[in-house]
């Protein structure tokens, strides 16, 4: 099976680069004049060419727009590369035969639930960022190529940019560390998001877009449990064990810390279909943290 790979420069790319080449041929687009094959998301005829040239079996897309604040201020760009771009690696799909995996968000929903969001459950997102996701989402769908859609959750690794990182870097600076306590979600971790998208991929025998006419469609895939960005600040720190400025971790309310974007206030997600589909169960959140950290010794 030759896929194409869209992004191994962010957190859930580089795991996939991974966790695919067991699958078939691994063939990675990129940023950058380092790169052999560069593919620009936000412009339509790049996507095509690269797509055109490589003429793979599957293509899966972890490259996104994921700078939610600074979305609020670049709509048009965010909408480009998260809602207009997954529609036209979905018509190219559609044109080979080929099948397509793509990555959302809980963002999509806007929070007001007090139970995890099922993928019935109508999206109402609240900001830039989970608008330009979900209109990626019906992109494909509207498409109608062979496809699964996943979404996930609090996305977090030992790369890129994430809130993992980002506390970590601020408890070296900071004697202070003030974090939301009232914002509800399921930290997940980019090495499960890439684990799991090989376990389902491996159940495909034959025909990978048969595969996905049967079996795919949207579902929700984040690690079990649920904290709030306190919870996951605290646990980050008890695994923590370098050189730290910060003395105090703060519990606050999301009104004393206003962001350009606003967020979901509950964004846990219903795995239930993922199981029933492919007997995939999660592991607890405060697992896979753990796991993270072990991973870099």
């Amino acid at each position: 099976m030759n896929i194409l790979l869209t992004s191994v420069t962010g957190q859930v790319g580089w795991e996939l680069q991974q966790t695919l080449m067991s699958l078939g041929e691994v063939i990675s687009v990129g940023r950058g004049a380092s790169h052999p094959m560069q593919m620009d998301l936000a412009q339509p005829d790049s996507i095509r060419s690269v797509i055109r040239e490589v003429k793979p079996d599957l293509i899966v897309n972890p490259a996104a727009y994921t700078a939610v604040d600074k979305a609020e201020s670049e709509a048009e760009l965010a909408m480009a590369i998260n809602g207009i771009a997954p529609g036209i690696i979905a018509e190219e799909a559609l044109k080979l035969g080929a099948g397509i995996i793509h990555y959302s968000t809980d963002y999509v929903f806007d929070g007001k639930s007090h139970i995890p969001y099922t993928e019935s459950d109508e999206p109402n997102p609240q900001n830039v960022y989970g608008k330009s996701k979900l209109a990626g989402e019906q992109a494909i769908q509207a498409v109608g190529a062979p496809h699964l859609i996943l979404r996930t959750s609090w996305v977090y690794g030992l790369r890129g940019k994430n809130f993992l990182l980002t506390m970590l870097k601020l408890a070296r600076e900071r004697e202070e560390i003030r974090v939301v306590d009232d914002q509800i979600g399921a930290p997940t971790w980019s090495r499960m998001i890439a684990e799991a998208t090989a376990q389902i991929l491996s159940q495909a025998e034959g025909n990978v877009s048969d595969f996905l006419v049967d079996k795919g469609g949207l579902y929700h895939l984040t690690a079990s449990g649920q904290t709030s960005w306190y919870g996951f600040a605290k646990a980050i720190f008890e695994h923590d064990t370098g050189e730290r400025r910060m003395q105090r971790l703060v519990a606050i309310p999301s009104e004393q810390y206003l962001t350009p974007a606003k967020r979901p206030s509950y964004s846990l997600l219903n795995g239930q279909k993922l199981f029933n589909s492919f007997e995939l169960t999660m592991s607890e959140w405060e697992r896979c943290l753990e796991q993270a950290f072990n991973s870099n010794k």
